[in-house]
């Protein structure tokens, strides 16, 4: 179930012969990247407590010198485990291969958790940031592939995120490299190898991605429908997905109500279509479309409602319980806001306006009442069709003469004439009377239909 085990199979690609389902030997050698960080040290006690492994490398960029490290290599030596914990860059060839190469006892599993994050929007991203996001994450797992390959191992864990199957707002980067782990997982696989990408979710207690992001982009991640995985729940997933011959598998803790009113707004995300009912008009905004929303307002409130609507967006992505709370006239930059902000603004405002607004849409109106004076400038609230003979005729004369060749206009010596119209000059010899025996003035949508489709005017 997606509110309880949430770990749905996403995607599956054929293993080769022999790939199968293996248990951990506990009598090799396990190494565990990002091994001193919040998650790595938590899955090399698990490994130890629960998987009896007794070798452990732990590897980081400051290894032993890593805050709380020498604490963490007593806490498992007190679990039975010989650690060893090395600085290394494991996107480095001849470094992780120097580490390998001197085990004491053989590598049967590997567990990847390494990584780092650089928010920013697409338009933002610098090849640079790009670089520094994937090297720890794509880089290194390649590089670890090509030096076990020749090994028989048990496990090849790669921890991505649920940012690759979801697109988390503002982290392009983050989700392009996860994204690149759960493709290496499934090729992996489907050369016998025994890999597993497990996009997480968010982990409660700060580990992992929560505890590197402010506390108001949780609040918007959990409003999407993610609640928070507790730790021993996401322990027992990572046992449960040892035993499956699957490449990607998803342990998120889903809200389900959350997701429910998702379905209602039509904001629900595709992948999830499948786990909650969706109302059949759930596309449509809540209340429709700004515009329509504005159509039977008085045009001297329409700036008071628009301005409402956004301040209650802009509480919502900031955690706020009102609308209230929110100042019109602050910079946005000056409440906090940043790319994951903006963009969690601009697509709240996309879903219950109907409008397309630009993904700039923060930076270039940064207060509520320029967002707002903005909104409003983007719609006409549609006016009451005129009734009657003469506005229908009128309409229909407009698109038959936009219909005619204008070849055809000047052979039937109206060009000038219509030309005058347009600029509002007709002359007084010209106003009263008109080609084909037939003034200007007295050409109906009939006559003109009759010239559009080959006949005279007079005819």
């Amino acid at each position: 179930r997606a509110g309880q085990v949430s770990a749905p199979r996403l995607a599956r690609a054929p293993a080769a012969a022999g790939a199968g389902v293996r248990s951990i030997d506990p009598d090799g050698t396990v190494l565990v990247t990002g091994g001193t960080g919040g998650l790595g040290a938590v899955f090399a006690r698990h490994l130890a407590a629960r998987h009896g492994v007794r070798h452990l490398l732990l590897v980081s960029r400051r290894g032993p010198d890593a805050e709380g490290a020498a604490e963490l290599a007593a806490e498992l030596a007190a679990l039975g485990a010989q650690v060893r914990i090395e600085a290394c860059d494991i996107a480095d060839r001849d470094q992780v291969a120097a580490l390998l190469g001197a085990l004491d006892a053989p590598l049967t599993a590997v567990v990847h958790t390494a990584g780092i994050l650089d928010d920013g929007v697409i338009e933002s991203v610098t090849p640079d940031q790009l670089a520094r996001v994937m090297r720890p994450k794509v880089d290194a797992a390649w590089q670890l592939h090509e030096l076990t390959a020749d090994l028989d191992l048990a496990a090849f864990v790669l921890f991505s995120s649920g940012a690759s199957l979801f697109g988390n707002q503002g982290q392009a980067c983050y989700a392009a490299a996860n994204g690149g782990l759960d493709a290496l997982a499934q090729r992996l696989r489907a050369d016998g190898v025994p890999a597993t990408s497990l996009a997480w979710g968010l982990w409660a207690e700060g580990l992992g991605m929560a505890g590197r992001i402010h506390g108001t982009n949780v609040v918007r991640i959990e409003s999407s429908g993610v609640a928070l995985l507790p730790v021993e729940r996401g322990l027992d997933l990572f046992d449960h997905s040892l035993g499956l011959d699957i490449p990607l598998l998803a342990p998120v803790q889903l809200d389900l109500a959350a997701l429910r009113a998702q379905a209602r707004s039509g904001s629900l995300h595709p992948l999830l279509r499948g786990l909650v009912r969706v109302p059949v008009q759930a596309a449509a905004p809540a209340g429709g479309s700004l515009e329509q929303r504005l159509a039977g307002v008085p045009e001297d409130e329409r700036g008071s409602l628009v301005l409402d609507l956004v301040q209650a967006q802009v509480a919502a992505v900031l955690g706020h319980e009102s609308g209230a709370a929110i100042d019109p006239d602050r910079a946005f930059k000056d409440m906090g806001f940043d790319s994951l902000a903006s963009v969690g603004l601009r697509n709240r405002l996309s879903t219950i306006t109907a409008l397309r607004l630009p993904a700039t849409l923060v930076f270039d109106h940064p207060t509520a009442a320029a967002v707002a004076r903005y909104l409003l400038e983007s719609v006409e609230p549609a006016a009451p069709a005129t009734a009657g003979p003469a506005a229908d005729d009128g309409a229909e004369i407009r698109a038959v003469l936009a219909s005619i060749p204008i070849e055809r206009l000047r052979r039937a010596q109206l060009l000038d004439t219509l030309l005058d119209l347009a600029r509002g000059d007709v002359p007084e010899d010209r106003s009263g009377s008109g080609a084909g025996g037939g003034a200007i003035d007295d050409l109906d949508a009939e006559a003109l239909i009759r010239m559009a489709r080959g006949g005279s005017v007079g005819a």
